[in-house]
């Protein structure tokens, strides 16, 4: 996703919200050694299918509440420049007094935040911290400045290929899980209606080698490339379910516990890719498939672009900050929340 802009099989792997997990020959459950145990989210086998849009962490919308999020996703926790420090955007401190104000206000409903790191501008913490121990401290940091227990990875373009990075990325995750026994972690994943492709694939089995726990695997259901330019809702569930059947493989569990740990997030409205549109209609479509199949959570890309665009509003204001069909404002966020 834009930045806020200016296969392994087997057990390591659980699904937390799925409670997945392996019998050892004790009878016990086996978590890869010490897997840490799952916090209780507003996840589908408990409170149905939750809405957790993609907000900028720094720049409040008028739109954030629409739909009473459950959770919401603060974008992005990125490098600053090429040392292992962590800012939002890249740019603002990670203890800014005004970002903490502005969380502060966002769980005022008692709603939940999810601190994500990375996404598609900048540098993942992960390509510039020189050791794992470092890379958890700075994620440390940010869930901590934000007062959250909950981490999103969006790891996408040429991050989501670099072997090394990956595998740093996992061993830290797993020190801050055994550090933080509440920590629940996602990965946000591009996916094709052909499903997760190799590269997320062996992220996956990366975290699973490094006996991470992870709660949800976050299907970006966007931008599939100028081939796709029919039903965008359409597409999304075909990619959840050929998704589906590969987090079956990856996790090891039975068919309700991998639609459990599953997520889904739309770009609303115009996408990055010429053609491809995604409508109310879309989200209301998307909204009932996850409903009906126990999927963890629905989001999209974001809560500043859930607005009809004004008169003069250019094509890059439709990717940015509006979302260039006629709507209005709120209206794809009322519809994922269902």
């Amino acid at each position: 996703m834009r930045a806020y802009r200016k296969a392994a099989a087997g057990c390591a792997l659980l699904l937390a919200l799925a409670g997945a997990g392996c019998s050892g020959q004790d009878g016990t459950t086996d978590a890869a050694g010490t897997a840490p145990s799952a916090t209780t989210t507003p996840s589908a086998s408990a409170q149905g299918t939750a809405y957790a849009p993609y907000v900028s962490a720094t720049t409040a919308s008028a739109d954030d509440t629409a739909g009473s999020p459950a959770t919401y996703n603060l974008a992005f926790v990125i490098a600053s420049g090429d040392g292992c420090e962590p800012r939002w955007n890249g740019v603002q401190e990670i203890g800014d007094a005004s970002v903490a104000a502005r969380i502060a206000k966002l769980t005022e409903s008692g709603a939940a935040v999810r601190v994500s790191f990375g996404g598609a501008s900048g540098e993942e913490l992960a390509a510039t911290c020189d050791s794992a121990a470092a890379l958890a401290k700075a994620y440390g940091a940010a869930l901590d400045a934000a007062g959250a227990t909950r981490a999103d990875f969006d790891i996408e373009g040429d991050e989501l290929t670099d072997t090394d990075s990956a595998a740093l990325r996992s061993e830290a995750i797993a020190l801050l899980q055994k550090e933080r026994s509440d920590l629940e972690v996602s990965f946000t994943l591009p996916v094709m209606p052909s499903g997760l492709d190799a590269d997320s694939l062996a992220l996956l089995a990366s975290a699973n080698d490094h006996g991470v726990q992870v709660s949800t695997v976050n299907l970006m259901t966007m931008n599939y490339g100028e081939s796709y330019s029919g039903d965008m809702g359409g597409y999304a569930l075909t990619a959840a379910k050929a998704a589906h059947t590969q987090l079956k493989e990856v996790f090891g569990t039975s068919d309700a516990d991998a639609w459990r740990g599953m997520a889904l997030t739309s770009m609303l409205g115009v996408n990055d890719v010429a053609g491809e549109t995604f409508t109310l209609a879309d989200a209301a479509e998307v909204r009932s498939f996850a409903e009906r199949n126990g999927i963890a959570w629905v989001s999209m890309w974001a809560t500043f672009r859930d607005r009809q665009c004004g008169e003069d509003a250019s094509a890059d204001d439709a990717l940015t900050s509006c979302s260039g069909v006629e709507q209005e404002s709120g209206a794809f966020a009322r519809a994922f929340a269902g």
